[in-house]
C-alpha cells in the first residue's frame, strides 16, 4: 500500500542528511517536529523494516528504506525541474511546492514526466537526479567552508530545503554554477566571508554547510 506523506518525509529526510547514522535531532531539526516525534516515527519505520536504529549512533536507511527514499527524492526533483524551467516559478520557492507534488505523484506520471523533462540529470538546486532504476552519480564536491582563503571556485549545488535559506543565498546570487571567491573565515565559529560577482557576502557557518562546491 501506499506510504503515509509524513514516512515519506522522513525517509527523503534521512537521505537528504546522509542516510547512515543520522542523528534523531537533526532529523527534527530538518522537519522541524520535536525529538518524541522523531523517536515515535523510528519506532514505526523500524517495525517497516525501512530502518535500524541503534542507540548512541543514530538510524540508518535499511535498503528497503533507502528505495523508497530514492524513488521520494526522484519524483520531487523532477518537479523541481518542471517548476523552474516550464512554469518560470522563483528558484527559492521551488523546493517547497515539488515537495507537496511528490506524495501525489503516480510511478506512471513520474515517467511521463521525466521523459517529457528529456530525462535531467539534476534539479535546479544542482543536486542529482535519480534515475528510474534508483542510480544516480552523487556530487563530487566539497562544502564551502573547507576552502582556503584566497580561493576561487564554482558552486556545484545547494542542498538547503528551507524557503527562506533558500531566499537568502537566491539574493545574495550564491547558485549552481555561480563562481565565488573564499576570502576568510572568522575564528570561533564564526561567519565566512566570500566575494560574489566582486560584492562581499558574509555566510553563518550553518548556511555555508548548504553550498557544495567544487
Amino acid at each position: 500500500q501506499p506510504l503515509s506523506e509524513s514516512t515519506e518525509m522522513y525517509l527523503k529526510a534521512m537521505v537528504e542528511l546522509g542516510n547512515r547514522d543520522v542523528a534523531i535531532s537533526r532529523l527534527a531539526e530538518r522537519l522541524s517536529v520535536t525529538h518524541v516525534s522523531v523517536n515515535e516515527m523510528m519506532r514505526r519505520l523500524g517495525e517497516q523494516g525501512l530502518v535500524t536504529h541503534t542507540p548512541y549512533k543514530g538510524v540508518t536507511l535499511t535498503k528497503k528504506g533507502k528505495e523508497v527514499a530514492v524513488n521520494v527524492i526522484r519524483r520531487q526533483r523532477l518537479w523541481e525541474c518542471f517548476l523552474y524551467d516550464h512554469l518560470k516559478i522563483e528558484w527559492s520557492k521551488v523546493y517547497e511546492f515539488a515537495c507537496s507534488l511528490e506524495h501525489a505523484t503516480a510511478p506512471e506520471v513520474t515517467e511521463a514526466l521525466a521523459g517529457f523533462l528529456n530525462h535531467p540529470s539534476t534539479c535546479p538546486r544542482g543536486n542529482p537526479i535519480p534515475d528510474a532504476h534508483g542510480v544516480f552519480v552523487p556530487l563530487k564536491g566539497r562544502v564551502l567552508s573547507e576552502l582556503k582563503p584566497g580561493e576561487m571556485t564554482t558552486v556545484l549545488a545547494v542542498n538547503a530545503t528551507a524557503t527562506e535559506v533558500l531566499k537568502y543565498l537566491q539574493d545574495k546570487n550564491i547558485l549552481p554554477g555561480q563562481e565565488i571567491k573564499f576570502i576568510e573565515a572568522a575564528p570561533f565559529q564564526g561567519p565566512l566571508t566570500i566575494s560574489v560577482n566582486g560584492k562581499d557576502v558574509a555566510l553563518g557557518l550553518s548556511l555555508a554547510e548548504y553550498v557544495i562546491v567544487k
